[in-house]
């Protein structure tokens, strides 16, 4: 199961003050309010004061102060009572403009943080969207061994025995390098990215049946490791027997994994003795790398034989 961050409202100030310039002038007993991380997008956890969302934080701008200012008593106490309803983690004042008197008040009433920065509101939006996104992530930590193989994030896994991490050290020196082995830190960093990378305890290391543990960045140099990269492939190793039994020999629809929430390209390959598994999944990664240029050399194939059947 996927991990959810969450983050502070103190974290997020000591973290971003000097970056958006921000001072911090009502609600201080509000820091330890929590900014979940369990929306689809960081553009989840950041609204306008005239698109009300419970839980985010609500940025003020010109447009978002002049529309403030139009409304009559009646309806800015309503769409203050609205704003405090929906338990915003702070709001942000941008671009230096004053803050209405009752926003100030009722941030003091109801600790809510009230941030003030020079920056325009467009800018602080998206600056806040990206360091959200890092921060709030979804997670989770999956077995295998995750590489650079000609410029594509691939993830090896299969039963244990199958030889992962011999797959992965012929990979290297072949010239692609090495994220991550046996434990692999995902992350969802956008709706439809995810980026893996090497516990810090295990960085740069390769364990090797025989041989122990290796430091890949000590025997092969610096270009043999990859600090991160974006997952696109999964190779899934298994015995012969096994894919008999559970696999087509040449599925008509591509094979996917789901992976925090998103469908992964999956390729099954058999190991069996004399099988160059290396040269195996690089075709299997340049024949992805052409389906994602909208090539799929076996929709063709079926194509090309309807029309040998047909006499075309």
């Amino acid at each position: 199961m996927p991990n959810y961050s969450a983050l502070s409202i103190q974290q997020l100030y000591e973290e971003n003050r000097e970056s958006l310039q921000l001072g911090w002038f009502a609600g201080f007993p509000g820091g330890e309010r929590l900014i979940s991380g369990d929306a689809v997008s960081a553009s989840d956890q950041v609204g306008h004061l005239n698109l009300i969302h419970p839980g985010r934080l609500q940025v003020f701008g010109h447009q978002e102060i002049e529309y403030y200012n139009r409304l009559s008593n009646t309806s800015r106490a309503y769409q203050t009572a609205e704003l405090v309803a929906g338990e915003p983690p702070a709001f942000i004042i941008a671009q230096g403009l004053s803050t209405p008197p009752d926003i100030l008040a009722v941030c003091d009433e109801k600790s809510i943080p009230l941030f003030s920065t020079p920056l325009p509101a467009a800018q602080v939006i998206d600056y806040l969207r990206v360091y959200l996104s890092k921060k709030l992530a979804q997670q989770i930590t999956m077995h295998g061994v995750f590489m650079d193989v000609l410029g594509v994030g691939v993830l090896i896994t299969g039963e244990s025995g199958l030889g992962k991490s011999e797959l992965g050290l012929e990979l290297i020196s072949r010239s692609h390098g090495l994220v991550a082995d046996d434990a692999v830190e995902f992350a969802r960093i956008a709706p439809n990215m995810i980026e893996g990378r090497c516990p810090p305890l295990l960085a740069n290391l390769l364990e090797v049946r025989g041989l122990g543990l290796l430091d890949i960045k000590a025997i092969f140099g610096e270009t043999a490791v990859r600090r991160k990269m974006r997952l696109k492939l999964i190779v899934h190793l298994v015995r012969r027997s096994t894919l008999e039994e559970n696999y087509e020999r040449l599925p008509l629809d591509a094979q996917y994994e789901e992976v925090l929430g998103l469908p992964i390209r999956k390729v099954v390959i058999p190991v069996a003795a004399g099988r160059n598994i290396a040269v195996l999944l690089e075709a299997a990664v340049r024949n992805t790398i052409l389906q994602l240029r909208g090539i799929d050399t076996l929709k063709e194939f079926i194509e090309r034989q309807r029309r040998a059947m047909n006499g075309e």
